[in-house]
């Protein structure tokens, strides 16, 4: 077994672990969220390439998703991510700043598993987007290396309804991504292994989201101000529903 195949599993052995202590120590809930990924929803076409997507939809009071809906909000969802991964990890995996990059590191550098190009954000009155482009990373294989494969969080926040509730649809899209792990031992041990445990990560960060607690950005970037935090027009707009890959966006 490969060197990469032993650090993804053992990653994931440690991340799995971790998720059990999270969930009988994790805070209250003030919203309601419900998994509404459907099943199929990862992907592994002949190439190598993965495209998985998880999705819940988080239902809350009216004016708290209105409140919230602002690109500073955005801005700490995306770090709010981060947050939960080295969490649920126990602080082994966590992400590491630069003004251009991020890294997900096992422990520190140069055990890096991803390296991902700053993020990019995308916002208007009813959908957000947080993309950061995978550059490379002991995960990744040669073929998925350059910045064409992406994780991505994408908002979409529903009319209110008669009851004062509204509800926020929230995907966790990983796309282009070539495993190093598929193409090292096979896509049935990525599928079993690595896949698996991406997935019911993501169903737990997706839940946790019903407690609305965001964390502080690293960055700021789009934090409140003595003026005023950021609005809609210091973010491209999102794509429409038609265009099929993403463009290259804010970074910040």
């Amino acid at each position: 077994m490969s060197v990469i195949a032993v650090v993804a599993i053992v990653a994931g052995g440690v991340a799995l672990g971790a998720l059990a202590v999270w969930l009988v120590r994790r805070p209250r809930r003030v919203a309601n969220a419900t998994i509404v990924t459907p099943s199929g929803s990862t992907e592994l076409d002949p190439s190598g390439a993965v495209r998985s997507v998880q999705a819940a939809d988080i239902t809350m009071p009216a004016e708290d998703l209105e409140a919230i809906w602002t690109p500073m909000h955005l801005e700490r969802l995306a770090r709010t991510y981060w947050r939960f991964l080295s969490r649920v990890t126990l602080g082994l995996i966590r992400v590491e700043y630069t003004p251009a990059e991020r890294f997900v590191v096992f422990i520190s550098r140069p055990a890096v598993l991803l390296r991902f190009s700053a993020p990019e954000y995308e916002m208007d009155v009813r959908r957000g987007i947080v993309r950061w482009r995978i550059e490379s990373g002991v995960l990744v294989s040669r073929r998925g290396k350059g910045g064409n494969g992406y994780l991505q969080i994408d908002v979409r926040r529903g009319e209110p309804t008669g009851d004062g509730l509204a509800t926020l649809h929230v995907e966790v899209e990983v796309a282009n991504f070539y495993p190093s792990i598929a193409s090292g031992i096979g896509r049935r041990v990525y599928m079993l292994t690595q896949s698996w445990v991406h997935v019911l990560i993501t169903h737990s960060f997706l839940r946790s989201l019903a407690r609305l607690d965001l964390a502080e950005s690293k960055v700021g970037r789009f934090a409140l101000t003595s003026e005023a935090s950021a609005s809609f027009a210091d973010v491209p707009d999102p794509p429409r529903e038609d265009e099929e890959a993403p463009q290259p966006a804010s970074r910040d």
